[in-house]
Parts: structure tokens; C-alpha cells; sequence
């Protein structure tokens, strides 16, 4: 028993609190020195004696208990106050991260209350940051959005000549320019003090100074200068698709081919803004004058003046805008804004195409007609569609193409959005109407006589 009670130098720290415990059970525990006297009692004997005086080297059992109450006291104080200092030192941490993350956000929010006090009080006048984040940008092989100044824009138009206007709005002119090097432009000059000219301005150099995308105009520099704003475009030597169906040459020039092209690229650059740009966005003015034309017939959305982000949604928070006759019914009655309206506005661009008709013609001084209403019950009726269709084209074309043309404008023009479709669906089944060559999966087999001449002489 009392080489089991002796403390041996290979058990590990808390060996003296096991062997403590397992004594408890064996032996009742002194408390003090007191009470270790009755325990010397019964060995009164003389035998019992002379054991104990023959041992001296060998601590009696009441001994050794003591000894490891003591240490166990002692390493009871120790770890008692080591874990008390420990959980302090972790109270205070916590405490001291949590009173300095406090302070940081306070901060912060006073910050950012200051900014937004500082811009709505300079509105109009300190773009700074703005331009600053613009200089950054880049804009692939045409190097970098940045200021361009006003004198050479001044110059490029011959200080913005009447002979120079390639079109006009309701807030803007734009004017065609030669910039050093021969690089034709179109400059976009807004007109200074109108209310909204602002918003405008700041809305294009924002996501246009993100967006690139093939059918999507490129925006190159801006000005600004005093209270003048203008932007620069790359020129579009076709103009836009109103002038083209619209104008002096009424279509001429638009073969059904490059009609479907022209559908099937603005189908392009809304389902890029749709559903690759994030948050999407949504154009809110999509017609036949902000659909720009290349010298190959590419189309390219442009004017991006009151286009919104589908995070910036909220319910009264977006102004009605847009072009009579191309506004969808639900946002122009509840207000309600999606991405379908976007899809509504285009197919009365597709209607445009198809019948060569404006989206809104006046019938009498004071009554006017809008190409849905008028159009949408012939749609409906497989005889009456080739009788629609633009004369420039009439007969021209595939009529199982005609008809899959027109079912897509009906889908896109319906009153209630949800039954309209996806963009994205729209693509899809445009790009079997478009030729190979024009960037779509149609094979046209050629056989016309000039056809047949080409491949006698090879």
C-alpha cells in the first residue's frame, strides 16, 4: 500500500490529483494537522513502534496523504488563477474588438452620409469623382475612356454646324465630326440646363463606360465644358433604322435578310444586357432611332440616357420614360418595370421591320393609330400576313420564315408580360432566319441567273 501511495517521477502533472481521488475512497481525508494525531493512536505498541523507527527513510501513509492534499491545493490555486486571468484576457479582447468594430462603422456611415450630402449639394457641377473612375477604363484596341477637350470637338464640327446634325431629340444633338487622323465620330452634345440633361449624361458614362458588346454602340470619351456634356460615339455610317425604313429611301436598302440580321442583333445586345451584365440592366427606350446601323448593316443599340439596373427597381423610385408606342401596357399603366418590357418595345421594332409601317400614325388631326393595335389581328390570320408585309420585300421571302417571324411578334407584343418571351428565346429562334454570312445558321442556296453566270465563268 505504500508503494502505491509514493509518488512516482514518471506519472505526469495530474497523477497527484488521480492518486488523490482514489485515496478519498480508501481513507478519510484529513483536513488539517489536527486531526492526523488520533491516527498515531493505535500504535502504541512496541512492536508497532520499532517498525516505524526501523523505516525512517519511508513516510508513513497519513504522512504522504498530506503531503498530496497540500500539492493538490496548490495546483488547484495555480490552474484556478491561471484560467481566471485566461478568461479575462479573452473577455477583453472581445470587448475591445467589439468597441473598435462600433466605432469603425459609425465612421463609416458618417462618411458616406457626408458624400452623399456633399454630391447633392455640387449637383451639376463637381463630376470629379465620376470622370476620375471613367479615366481607368479601358476600351479595348481604342485605348481609354477619357476627357476629350472641348476645343478639338469644336473644331472636328466646325463649332457645331447645322450642315454637321446627323439627328436630333428631345435633349440632345448629335453631330458627325472628323477627329485627328480621320477617325469619324458621331459627338452627342445634351443640351445644358434641361432638367434631367444631367442624369443623362452621368446614366451613359456609367454603363457604357462598362459595356462593350458587338451590337452595342461604343462609347470613346466625353466633355465636360462649363455646362456643356458631350459624349462620342464611334460614327455609324448607315444611320439609324428609322431614317432607313423611314426615311427618303423607305427601305430600299434593307433586303429581308438584313432585316432578320437587324432583328437578330438587337436581339443580341438586349440579351447581353438582360442576361450577362449584372445587375441587368434594362434600356427602357428600345426603337428604330436608337438602333444604329455600321456600314455593313450591323445593328447597334444606342442611347443609354434613361436605361436602370435591375437593382435599382424600387417601387416609385423610376420615373415613366419612354417613347409613345413602344412603352409596354403595364409599365405605362401600373408602372411596372421588368426586363420584359424591353421585349414588348422590340417587337414593335420587328413589326416596323416586317411592315415597313411607323410604330404610331395619325389617322386624323386628332386621332392616332398604334402598329399593334392595327396589325395584331391580321398576325393572328396565316392569309392575311403576306398581304402586310413591307412591298419593298413583299414576296421575297420564305413564307414559313414570314410566318415565324410574325408568331414572334405576337408572342413579343402581348398585353400581359408573362406570356411574352424571353429574349433569349427570341434569339433562338431568329437565328435560323439569318443567313450564314450575315451571322446566323441559314444556308441560301442562290438561283438567280447572276448565280448561275458566276459559277459557268469559274
Amino acid at each position: 500500500m505504500e508503494e502505491a501511495m509514493s509518488p512516482s517521477p514518471s506519472l505526469p502533472l495530474l497523477a497527484p490529483l488521480t492518486l488523490w481521488v482514489l485515496c478519498s475512497f480508501l481513507f478519510p481525508v484529513p483536513t488539517n494537522a489536527r486531526e492526523l494525531a488520533p491516527i498515531h493512536a493505535p500504535l502504541s505498541s512496541p512492536q508497532a513502534k520499532n517498525v516505524s523507527l526501523s523505516s525512517p527513510s519511508v513516510a508513513s501513509p497519513p504522512v504522504v496523504m498530506q503531503i498530496i492534499v497540500e500539492r493538490h491545493r496548490h495546483f488547484h490555486k495555480e490552474l484556478t488563477v491561471a484560467i481566471v486571468l485566461a478568461s479575462a484576457a479573452v473577455v477583453t479582447i472581445i470587448l475591445s474588438t467589439l468597441f473598435a468594430w462600433i466605432i469603425w462603422r459609425k465612421s463609416r456611415q458618417t462618411c458616406k452620409s457626408e458624400d452623399i450630402q456633399s454630391s447633392d449639394a455640387a449637383k451639376g457641377l463637381t463630376l470629379t469623382p465620376i470622370l476620375k473612375k471613367f479615366n481607368s477604363l479601358k476600351m479595348g484596341k481604342k485605348g481609354f475612356l477619357e476627357m476629350i477637350d472641348y476645343s478639338l470637338l469644336d473644331t472636328a464640327t466646325t463649332k457645331f454646324s447645322d450642315s454637321n446634325i446627323l439627328g436630333e431629340g428631345g435633349f440632345s444633338c448629335v453631330y458627325k465630326a472628323s477627329l485627328e487622323g480621320g477617325v469619324l465620330v458621331a459627338i452627342k452634345k445634351l443640351n445644358g440646363g434641361v432638367l434631367g440633361c444631367e442624369r443623362k449624361f452621368e446614366n451613359e458614362l456609367d454603363l457604357l463606360g462598362r459595356i462593350r458588346h458587338p451590337n452595342i454602340v461604343p462609347l470613346l470619351g466625353y466633355c465636360v465644358h462649363e455646362e456643356k456634356r458631350l459624349l462620342v460615339y464611334e460614327l455609324m455610317q448607315n444611320g439609324s433604322l428609322e431614317t432607313q425604313l423611314h426615311g427618303p429611301s423607305h427601305g430600299t436598302a434593307l433586303s429581308w435578310h438584313i432585316r432578320m440580321k437587324i432583328a437578330l442583333d438587337i436581339a443580341r445586345g438586349l440579351e447581353y444586357l438582360h442576361e450577362h451584365c449584372n445587375p441587368p440592366v434594362i434600356h427602357r427606350d428600345i426603337k428604330s432611332s436608337n438602333i444604329l446601323l455600321d456600314s455593313e448593316f450591323n445593328a447597334k443599340i444606342s442611347d443609354f440616357g434613361i436605361a436602370v439596373t435591375g437593382g435599382n427597381l424600387n417601387k416609385g423610385s423610376i420615373k415613366l420614360s419612354g417613347t409613345l408606342g413602344y412603352v409596354a401596357p403595364e409599365y405605362l399603366l401600373d408602372g411596372k418595370l421588368t426586363e420584359k418590357s424591353d421585349v414588348y418595345a422590340f417587337g414593335v421594332v420587328l413589326l416596323e421591320l416586317l411592315m415597313g409601317r411607323k410604330p404610331v400614325e395619325k389617322m386624323t388631326p386628332s386621332q392616332c393609330q398604334s402598329i399593334v393595335t392595327w396589325a395584331m389581328p391580321q398576325l393572328t390570320d396565316r392569309s392575311k400576313v403576306p398581304n402586310i408585309v413591307d412591298p419593298v420585300i413583299r414576296d421575297k421571302m420564305d413564307l414559313k420564315h414570314l410566318y415565324q417571324v410574325a408568331a414572334v411578334a405576337v408572342l413579343c407584343i402581348q398585353p400581359e408580360p408573362s406570356y411574352r418571351p424571353l429574349i433569349t428565346d427570341v434569339l433562338h429562334s431568329l437565328v435560323p432566319l439569318v443567313p450564314v454570312e450575315l451571322g446566323g445558321t441559314l444556308r441560301v442556296v442562290d438561283s438567280s441567273p447572276r448565280a448561275h453566270q458566276k459559277l459557268s465563268a469559274q
